[in-house]
């Protein structure tokens, strides 16, 4: 399953939400919503900085990713950017791989 890093960046309601309900009642909302679409949650932290929270899991396919953040973003009380995760072995295959290309202005 792919990879991915999901980088959430909370609404004022979204941050509302989060003094009432608290970091582990999220933490356990976010897992039962990517496991309703057949991932599996790895990490999960509270971040200082441009984002307020990182998470870290797997997730079948690119439209069970794209469901998560649409469904995110339509609640309104966060928005999330998902990075795909590639592992060492899968760069080392990437990097054996042939592709064409041309320099601009070649």
């Amino acid at each position: 399953m792919p990879r991915y890093l999901w980088q959430v960046t909370y609404s004022s309601e979204g941050a509302k939400g989060l003094l009432t309900e608290g970091g582990s009642s999220r933490r356990d909302a976010i897992t039962q919503m990517v496991e309703s679409v057949g991932g599996t949650v790895e990490s999960c932290y509270f971040a200082l900085g441009g984002h307020d929270l990182v998470v870290i899991g797997q997730v079948p396919d690119e439209v069970a990713a794209a469901t998560l953040g649409i469904r995110t973003a339509a609640a309104g009380a966060a928005r999330s950017e998902s990075v795909v995760l590639l592992t060492p072995e899968q760069v080392d295959d990437a990097v054996r791989r042939e592709a064409e290309y041309r320099v601009p202005g070649r």
